[in-house]
């Protein structure tokens, strides 16, 4: 392994009242993109010569040295702006002009950022729009970065890092699914900004275990996520689906020995919509919200049942019995022929609301009663997709969201995410060997 020695001298001019902590750390804060630049530039040099001496050793009499180039090479840094100008060689047998160091360090010819400048601009468009983002880090480092130019950033990292890995090997046992509308820019029939559903799939483990996100669509069916859900999980290992009993959720997502379980919060939320769509205004609705309420299952939370054990088998039997009870009185109180939509919709709820119970006599063992994990999660992301930009297309919304998971929801790994982007050898390195320091 070759070794490149650089000789790095300063001076430091002291004013006569001495050094002053604050000043001192700014100013070398200041400096840094000096010391930088003047490695950087040591190291391009020498690179650039061994790269023009390996040439000229592997084929004698081929290349002739042909000056600089007029013009200096503009590369952005996380530092600012770095410029060089690139040594030629003239080839003799093609009769081309040559840049060995561009060959040598994979230098990009058309290109003037860095991927390695693009982590801080990448990771703040996370939270803020673009051109916000771009101003900043141009404030911050200098970068020169325009909002298009991050733009562009994002989409390729977003392309080439962060699409969803293969989970067969992971023995998920519960699946949970929510969607919520966002805006595009296209637009609708009526003119207006488009809306279109964005779908989230989260699974978790074990019944206590914490929900991971699976999967995020734009304007995609059911039937289409269910695909590529299968082919992304051990999709028959699955036990238990979350949802809000949506159109179209079971009966594309639910599999052989597999059981739904609603949620609670949105049975109680969705009812009132429910009995409006049968012709009942606010004041109507309110003996049959009353019955919905005192029916026990309703008023429960984790809470509650994290508090019962095997022990209390007879009160579990009980709020069971007492839940069956309540909603056969509330579905007698809705006749099919007076209140169509709102007895469906009870009756189902009813099979699917209480899985819990099921679950709990079979293992002793709570599950969730919501699918307040995806709402969590739309609640970081829907209302930074707004912040971010209000004039998104579906593919570059769809790439933005995928850095954002990376960025949000798995940050432990975000460090690592872009050493395998700029392809990271851990063999270079840079070692500080000596410091000295004399008065003058």
């Amino acid at each position: 392994m070759a070794e490149i020695m650089i000789d790095l001298r300063l001076t430091i001019n002291v004013p006569d009242r001495g050094i002053k902590i604050n000043n001192l750390l700014y100013q070398l804060k200041e400096f840094m993109p000096e010391v930088f630049f003047g490695i950087l530039r040591a190291i391009f040099s020498a690179v650039e010569e061994d790269a023009i001496a390996k040439l000229k050793k592997q084929s004698p009499g081929r290349y002739v040295r042909n000056g600089r180039q007029s013009g200096k090479r503009q590369i952005r840094t996380a530092y600012g702006l770095f410029q060089y100008k690139l040594a030629r060689l003239y080839d003799k047998r093609t009769k081309k002009t040559l840049t060995p160091l561009c060959d040598a360090i994979g230098l990009p010819r058309y290109c003037r950022h860095m991927k390695e400048a693009a982590e801080g601009g990448i990771g703040l468009v996370c939270h803020l729009s673009y051109r916000r983002s771009a101003k900043e880090i141009d404030r911050i480092l200098g970068t020169g970065m325009s909002k298009s130019t991050l733009h562009r950033q994002v989409q390729e990292f977003s392309r080439d890092m962060c699409n969803w890995p293969e989970l067969k090997g992971i023995p998920y046992r519960f699946l949970m699914v929510d969607g919520t509308k966002v805006r595009l820019q296209q637009q609708g029939k009526k003119g207006q900004s488009k809306k279109v559903e964005m779908r989230w799939a989260m699974a978790s483990l074990e019944e206590k275990g914490k929900f991971e996100l699976v999967g995020i669509w734009l304007d995609k069916s059911w039937k289409e996520i269910r695909k590529e859900l299968e082919k992304r999980l051990n999709y028959s290992n699955l036990e238990v689906l979350f949802c809000d009993g949506g159109p179209g959720i079971e009966d594309n997502l639910l599999a052989d020995g597999m059981r739904v379980q609603r949620c609670i919060l949105h049975g109680k939320r969705d009812f009132p919509y429910i009995l409006y769509a049968d012709n009942l205004k606010k004041a109507q609705q309110k003996p049959f919200k009353d019955k919905l309420k005192s029916i026990p299952v309703m008023n429960l939370t984790q809470r509650d049942l994290e508090l019962l054990r095997p022990e209390d088998l007879p009160e579990v039997k009980r709020l069971a019995e007492k839940t069956k009870q309540g909603f056969k009185e509330l579905i007698d109180a809705l006749p099919a022929e007076k209140y169509p939509t709102a007895r469906t919709y009870i009756e189902n709820l009813s099979r699917d609301v209480t899985t819990f119970f099921d679950f709990w006599f079979a293992n002793k063992v709570w599950i969730r009663l919501d699918t307040n994990a995806i709402e969590s999660g739309f609640s970081q992301v829907k209302n930074r997709i707004w912040a971010v930009g209000k004039r998104w297309s579906e593919t570059g919304l769809m790439n933005w969201l995928k850095v954002v998971v990376k960025k949000i929801f798995f940050p432990d790994t975000w460090n690592k995410l872009w050493d395998e982007y700029l392809d990271i050898d851990t063999n270079l390195t840079i070692n500080l060997m000596e410091v000295r320091y004399q008065w003058l």
